[in-house]
This record gives structure tokens, C-alpha cells and sequence, in this order.
């Protein structure tokens, strides 16, 4: 007769030792068996012949790690977590990769299982081609307005059908070399094409594209089935020919005359771009622009959007839409509203309807979207959720983030997710870009605070570029003078704000950003001279004053 004793990792409940002391149960030769989950580990009492081995990967096939706690007679062996472990992921996505990759590094075998096209929503109908469509929008809204008198200025020739095209290729190149090209040389990931939903805790009948039935059954199970466009319920909208932000980004003519509902990150990248390639574009907001963020940025767009030509209406209500066969009828809170096309962007709702997730155990906020912890964790303990689906922020470097981080923990580790600083931009001209706290946000945290707005015709760079709109905003925890916040309106914001995310990360006082080096001329530079100003007045300063 032998002892045994096991430390073992990844369990994160009672449950989870009742299922290891039964996996070690079942061990030729084993007498007892006894696991502990608040103590991490494991006594077992066995015939001389049984190989600790052989209970390390009884324990690793139920999706844990162990080892030997150095007992004389047992050599001191480890077992990778997932070796045999079988993870089921649902979507295709950013998110649902990352941890389909990181799972099979493991030694997992993954099966994703996507009802639609491989990739998600960021390189298909989201991030990818959206930034294209804008991209090719500035560079025509530059050739007819730009600030340089020795450029000869003319309104832009715009071929929409040439643009898509180029556009869906890129679409296409991207979807295949980051997620059909890894799959095709990944042994450890099987794609099934279908629709997933739970027949209980641990199994999913998959519906596919032939109209029969698979059932997979899995040691962990991935949710990364993303988001949608909302559709409000306004009376007479069901039924008409309205866009969602998918059908406007492969839409081969731009509409003369474009109504968009809604007044955050897509409805203004879109009607902006749609603006700069010849549509007229009246754009309804039920609140003011950018509402969740620093209320001076939706502020100060506003008027510069205005200033190109569209007509904007905030704080307007909805009251019902029309469709003659022609054109578009609104009536509004503001007076009736009429154009030839409507692109619906209030909002994404998480995809979890069909999912049947009341099977499995798995909780969802009132919105729809998966609760799920730090670490990924679902209402169900083997069960975890990634990605747009839940009620974490809706950033695609979130999801992949999320999506590595659920991978590592379904493989027997401890990994959180720390979503303590996340960096935001709206990709409009000028950009918008946030990250941390606003003022509000903190006073409503019982944070004292302190803020500075610098001007862009205070910053170099910006001079030289002949575009001073926007502005630098900084904001303090008072007292001690640490970074908190930053709001930026800039041409490039976006490039900016990580310089701030990372003065964030190191708890930096504007005193200490104020006394960084920054090159010259660069936007970036802005953010030492918004931190000067908390102490001195940077106008009476010479260039590159350190």
C-alpha cells in the first residue's frame, strides 16, 4: 500500500473536488481517495503498483493540474491541466480565437463552433472595413478642404462600387490569414459549422447548415458569440428597408439623402464618411453626442461637424418612421425629417437569445449580456464568457484580451482580467479619445478633482499642421496631483491616448508627465504641455520648453 500526496490547481469549487475525488476513484488500484478544495489538494491511498502518473492525468483529464507534494515514494510529476481536456467555443470572433489559440497551446482539443462567417464582427462587418470606408472618405473630403493654400483643392470623384470592392478584398485577405489560414494549420482546433445552444450544463446540440444535428459534450465551454445592431421599437420601423452599420459598409452608392439614428461610435464614424463621399446627412440623437464620455467632446464635435455640412439634432426623440417605397419619413420630436435612405446605429445587443442559457446554469443582465468575473467566470463554474457578449466594455482588444485570459483559466491557471485602463477612440475627423475617469465619474467615486483643457493652437505640432481643432484635457486626483483622466480631441487622438493609458498604468502626477520627454513636433507632445499647465502658463513658454 502506497500514500499520495497531490497539490492541485484550478479548482475553483466543492464541486470541482467531488469530481476530481470521483475522476481519482476510478484509478485501477486506488483504496480512497480524499480532495479538498479549500485546502488545494489531495491524499491518496493505493496499491503499490499504481503510478502517481497515472493519478496526475486522471486529475488532468477532468481540466486541472497536479502535482506531487513530495511524498519519498512518489517522484515529483506533473501533468498539463488540459492534456485530453475537450473545450467547447461558440463564436468565432476576436475573443472566441485568442482563447481557441491559447487553449490548444495548452494541449486542449477545441472545437469552435460558428453559425456564420469565421472571423466575427472586427474584420467582417466592424473594425476593418468601417476604418477603410473612413479612411478613403478623409482622403476625399481632403481633396475638395484642406488648409494648405498651395494645394489646388477640387470636389473628390468618388467610384463607391471601386471603394467596396477594394474594401471587401482587404476584408477578405484579413478574414483568411487571421482566422481561416490558423485554422486549416492548427491540429488542435476543429471548426463545426452550425448554431450552438446548451441542452444542458455540460453538452451543446449544434443545429447546422443542412437542417440536422450534432450534440458536443465538453469539459469547459467558451461563450464568444458577440453583439448586434440594435433595432429600437419605434412605431412603423420594423418592415422598412433601413440599414444597420452591416449593410451601409457595402453599400455601392451613397444615398443622396441619409438619415442616421443614434449619436455614439457608429452613428458618427458613419455619417461623417458618408457625409465626405457626397450624402446629405441629417443625424438624430436621442441625447447629446458621446454622452457616456467627457461631455466637452461631443461638445466641441458637434459644431465641427456642423461646420462640413451635416445637420445635427440632439436631444430628439423618435416617435414613429414611414416608408413610401422611395424615401425615408420621421416623425421627431424636432418636426418631420424625410431622406432616400435610414441607418439605424443605436446601439449592439449581446447574442445570446437561442443560446438557451437557463440549461446551463449561466446568469445574464437585464440587458442580455453574460455576467461574467475578473477571471471569466460565468454563473456556472466550468462555463465562461468572453467578448461582446458579456457586460465588459465592447472593445475587440477587450474580447482578445478576455479571450486568452478565459483560456488560461479553463487550462487549469489563475489569470484576471484588469480592466482598470481601457483606452477609447471614435474615429471620426478629428478623432475623440478617453481613457480613465471623467470628472463626474470621479467626483461620483468621492474623488476631489482637478482638470486643465489645453487648446490645440497651443501645441506645435498642430500649428504645423494648419488643424487646431480640439483640445487636451487632463484630470487630477487633487490632492496628490496623480493622473486620472484624459480626453482628447485631435486629428490624432487616437495615437495619443495610449502615451496617456500608460501614464495611467504608472501612476504618473502631471508634475512628473510635465517633466517626460517628448519628441518634437508630435502630437503627443500635447499632453506634457497640458501637464505643464497645472503649475505655468505654456503660452509664455518658448518651443520645446522643458
Amino acid at each position: 500500500m502506497s500514500a499520495y500526496s497531490l497539490r492541485i490547481s484550478g479548482m475553483t469549487c466543492d464541486h470541482c473536488a467531488t469530481s476530481v475525488e470521483a475522476a481519482l476513484h476510478a484509478v485501477p488500484g486506488v483504496r480512497a481517495a480524499t480532495v479538498s478544495y479549500a485546502d488545494a489538494s489531495a491524499r491518496v491511498e493505493a496499491d503499490g503498483a499504481v503510478d502517481i502518473a497515472a493519478l496526475i492525468g486522471a486529475i488532468a483529464n477532468k481540466g486541472y493540474s497536479a502535482e506531487s507534494s513530495g511524498d519519498a515514494d512518489a517522484p515529483a510529476t506533473r501533468a498539463k491541466a488540459s492534456s485530453g481536456l475537450k473545450i467547447a467555443v461558440i463564436g468565432s470572433g476576436s475573443a472566441a480565437f485568442a482563447a481557441a489559440i491559447r487553449a490548444a497551446e495548452e494541449g486542449a482539443a477545441v472545437t469552435v463552433i460558428e453559425a456564420g462567417e469565421t472571423g466575427g464582427t472586427c474584420v467582417n462587418v466592424g473594425c476593418v472595413p468601417s476604418k477603410i470606408m473612413i479612411r478613403a472618405a478623409h482622403i476625399a473630403h481632403w481633396q475638395s478642404d484642406n488648409p494648405f493654400d498651395g494645394l489646388r483643392k477640387r470636389p473628390a470623384v468618388v467610384d463607391r462600387k471601386a471603394l467596396v470592392a477594394q474594401q471587401q478584398k482587404r476584408v477578405g485577405e484579413l478574414r483568411y490569414a487571421k482566422y481561416e489560414q490558423i485554422l486549416d494549420a492548427n491540429p488542435g482546433i476543429t471548426l463545426e459549422r452550425g448554431f450552438a445552444r446548451f441542452q444542458d450544463a455540460r453538452t451543446l446540440q449544434v443545429k447546422q447548415p443542412g437542417g440536422g444535428e450534432k450534440t458536443f459534450a465538453a469539459d469547459r465551454i467558451l461563450i464568444a458569440t458577440g453583439r448586434a445592431p440594435r433595432i429600437p421599437d419605434i412605431p412603423g420601423l420594423a418592415g422598412t428597408p433601413y440599414w444597420t452599420s452591416t449593410e451601409a459598409l457595402i453599400a455601392e452608392s451613397p444615398p443622396r439623402r441619409l438619415i442616421v439614428m443614434g449619436g455614439s461610435v457608429v452613428a458618427l464614424e458613419l455619417a461623417q464618411a458618408f457625409l465626405r463621399l457626397g450624402s446629405a446627412v441629417t443625424l438624430i440623437a436621442r441625447a447629446d453626442l458621446l454622452s457616456r464620455s467627457d461631455p466637452a467632446l461631443g461638445a466641441a464635435l458637434k459644431p465641427l461637424l456642423e461646420a462640413e455640412g451635416m445637420q445635427i439634432l440632439t436631444n430628439t426623440a423618435v416617435n414613429a418612421v414611414s416608408h413610401d417605397g422611395a424615401a425615408f419619413h420621421i416623425d421627431a420630436s424636432s418636426g418631420p425629417i424625410h431622406g432616400d435612405q435610414l441607418l439605424i446605429a443605436a446601439g449592439r445587443t449581446a447574442n445570446t437569445d437561442g443560446l438557451q442559457l437557463d440549461k446551463a446554469g449561466v446568469n445574464c443582465d437585464a440587458s442580455g449580456a453574460i455576467i461574467v468575473d475578473h477571471h471569466l467566470r460565468t454563473s456556472a463554474p466550468h462555463i465562461y464568457a468572453a467578448g461582446d457578449c458579456t457586460s465588459q466594455p465592447q472593445f475587440v482588444y477587450v474580447a482578445a484580451a478576455a479571450g486568452t485570459r478565459a483560456a488560461i483559466n479553463m487550462t487549469g491557471g489563475d489569470a484576471s482580467l484588469d480592466l482598470s485602463i481601457v483606452p477609447a477612440v471614435v474615429f471620426t475627423d478629428p478623432q475623440a479619445a478617453t481613457v480613465g475617469l471623467t470628472e463626474q465619474a470621479a467626483q461620483q467615486a468621492g474623488i476631489e478633482t482637478d482638470s486643465r483643457t489645453l487648446a490645440l493652437d497651443n501645441v506645435p505640432r498642430a500649428l504645423a499642421n494648419f488643424d487646431t481643432r480640439g483640445f487636451i484635457k487632463l484630470v487630477t486626483e487633487k490632492n496628490s496631483g496623480r493622473l486620472i483622466g484624459a480626453h482628447i480631441l485631435a486629428a490624432e487622438a487616437g495615437e495619443v491616448i495610449q502615451s496617456a493609458a500608460l501614464a495611467l498604468r504608472a501612476q504618473l502626477t502631471v508634475t512628473e508627465l510635465a517633466a517626460q520627454l517628448f519628441p518634437y513636433l508630435t502630437m503627443t507632445e500635447g499632453l506634457k504641455l497640458c501637464a505643464q499647465t497645472f503649475s505655468k502658463d505654456v503660452r509664455q513658454l518658448s518651443c520645446c520648453a522643458g
